[in-house]
């Protein structure tokens, strides 16, 4: 019970984080593992309601410990009954020093008020063990609150029941030991080890001491200070925080004196309920700290989310449809530029085929990821075109997008502690659920068709039809023109006819390409924006939320 630096470092502030972080997490975190700490701002809120200007102090030991008599000697009077009979303490008894506005909080604590003793009209009994006089020390002890706890091993559930509840609503705990219980593993395994945090708040007195040879009180010391050290409680020496251990004898009155300037050392602080706190917080923050703190840094990357959504625009055909656009582009480009008699050509063998072969499907037709051959998507104008949903189908590869899902679920919960990975994981694989069908609608929304061409095609079309004109009146010139006119007007016009529409076919090739990029750039940004919003979107929210509860853990945890 030494002087720490940390004692004094918000349990208000981490308290209210901790309900924060217990909000925020009730429909992540089961409600077993948030029990404890529910419970805990219960009594921070309950003690925080009455005076933190007293000190409650609870005298805990074994059967025959010699708590009572060492009770009574701080005390400086006969208050609590000490005798052979086992067990003596049936239920907590109470002194208070200066005992004004400890009476609700004796009331929380549940002391009895006929169990109720002050020092305030005792001091011409305080004449304690062997002459140790205290009533000059009365004032150095207000505010203090000491109770007799019943044996912690009694034999009566109802004595073991009410130690282990006024443990936790104590702000300090004075240990009684004895030189043959000491190493008792029920008192180290059940109560100092749990404990351990408590260290600040905690001393141990080594009574009964007058039994043992003088030249073994040091060796028993070293052994107990040995015990709690494998315990886990940190022994304060030389000023250091820590437990306080102690040697006295309540009969002869040895080291009485040291354990009361223990005490009076402390309400002077005034800082055992808020260490008492303190520690209680850290004690519960670290139960939870594997629901809290994860392994590694939470979120996806940047990479991870690219990843997430081209796989999905694989989903799509995403790059198919970019070839097919521009194979459509640059056969709708070849047929405005193409001869009157090309066209005339293809369109009469394209009939014969379909008459000898039934129906071909087409160049543009249906890409090839998964769409049924009645499902067609149409591409839209290369500059300014807008959509024109083609009422046919896109069919996104299921397979593929619920892999992706379940890749980018697992990326993001890496790391994390498991409700929250699991949190994380559920959010994912729900908006999966949905998103083939979002993307097929979307797909086809990004889909577009080509109601009209570039203005260029118009105008070779135009030349190609005047050189078809030109063709005719050169065939038919001989009448009306010298042949040497018309010749080569018969010949020539087919000719450029020819190299304008090769010419043609060359230059759309560029545009083509544009277009098909265009057209795959539209469907993996339709592809891209349906994952956000059915998967990433949702992710997000888990991990913002995780950043949040985790900032509380934070705060709660004193960082």
């Amino acid at each position: 019970m030494q002087p720490d630096a940390g004692a004094d470092a918000g349990p208000a502030a981490r308290a209210e984080a901790l309900g924060e972080l217990l909000g925020l997490s009730r429909s992540r975190v089961d409600a077993s593992v948030l029990a404890g700490a529910g419970d805990l701002l219960d009594r921070i809120s309950e003690r925080s309601r009455y005076s933190l200007d007293h000190t409650v102090v609870a005298i805990a030991g074994a059967t025959g410990s010699g708590k009572s008599s060492l009770f009574n000697a701080l005390a400086g009077a006969e208050l609590s009954p000490a005798g052979v009979r086992r067990p003596t303490t049936a239920s907590p008894l109470s002194c208070a020093w200066v005992p004004g506005g400890a009476a609700p909080l004796l009331d929380r604590l549940g002391v009895p008020a006929a169990d109720r003793r002050d020092r305030r009209d005792r001091r011409a009994d305080c004449d304690g063990p062997a002459g140790e006089a205290c009533p000059a020390e009365d004032g150095a002890l207000a505010g203090l609150v000491l109770l007799d706890l019943p044996d912690h091993d009694s034999a009566v559930g109802t004595h073991r029941r009410e130690v282990e509840r006024m443990l936790r609503l104590v702000d300090a705990v004075v240990w009684v030991v004895d030189p043959e219980k000491y190493a008792d593993a029920v008192l180290h395994d059940r109560y100092l080890r749990p404990l351990a945090c408590h260290a600040d708040v905690t001393v141990v007195v080594l009574n009964q001491v007058d039994r043992l040879p003088s030249d073994t009180v040091e060796q028993v010391l070293d052994d107990l200070r040995g015990l709690l050290d494998e315990d886990g409680i940190a022994v304060g020496e030389h000023g250091e925080p820590g437990a306080v251990v102690v040697a006295a004898s309540a009969v002869t009155g040895q080291g009485v004196g040291e354990l009361r300037e223990v005490l009076v050392r402390t309400v002077a602080e005034g800082r055992a309920a808020r260490r008492r706190l303190a520690a209680d917080l850290d004690r519960v923050v670290e139960e939870l700290r594997p629901f809290y703190v994860g392994s590694g840094r939470a979120g996806l990357t940047e990479e991870a989310r690219e990843e997430f959504c081209d796989r999905l625009a694989d989903a799509v055909g995403a790059t198919a449809e970019g070839r097919a656009a521009e194979r459509e582009w640059a056969r709708r480009a070849a047929e405005a530029c193409a001869t009157p008699y090309g066209r005339w050509w293809r369109d009469r063998r394209a009939g014969r085929d379909r008459r000898t072969e039934g129906p071909r499907r087409p160049e543009h037709g249906p890409l090839d990821h998964g769409q049924p051959e009645d499902g067609q998507l149409e591409h839209g104008q290369p500059e300014g075109g807008g959509a024109e949903p083609s009422g046919g189908r896109v069919v996104a590869a299921r397979p593929v997008v619920e892999e992706a899902v379940r890749t980018v679920a697992r990326e993001a919960a890496a790391g994390l502690p498991d409700p929250w990975a699991r949190a994380v994981r559920g959010a994912a694989l729900r908006g999966g659920v949905r998103l083939p069908g979002e993307l097929e609608e979307a797909a086809l929304r990004a889909g577009t068709g080509i109601s009209a061409g570039p203005g260029w095609w118009r105008a070779v079309g135009l030349v190609q039809w005047v050189l078809l004109g030109l063709a005719v009146l050169g065939a038919v010139g001989p009448v009306v023109l010298p042949w040497w006119v018309a010749v080569p007007v018969a010949v020539g016009a087919p000719a450029a006819g020819f190299v304008l529409a090769r010419a043609c076919r060359s230059a759309a090739r560029g545009p083509a390409r544009r277009f098909g990029q265009e057209a795959e750039r539209r469907r993996r940004a339709a592809a891209a924006e349906c994952g956000r919003s059915a998967v990433l979107e949702p992710i997000a929210a888990e991990l913002l939320r995780y950043r949040e509860v985790r900032e509380r853990y934070g705060i709660a945890a004193g960082a």
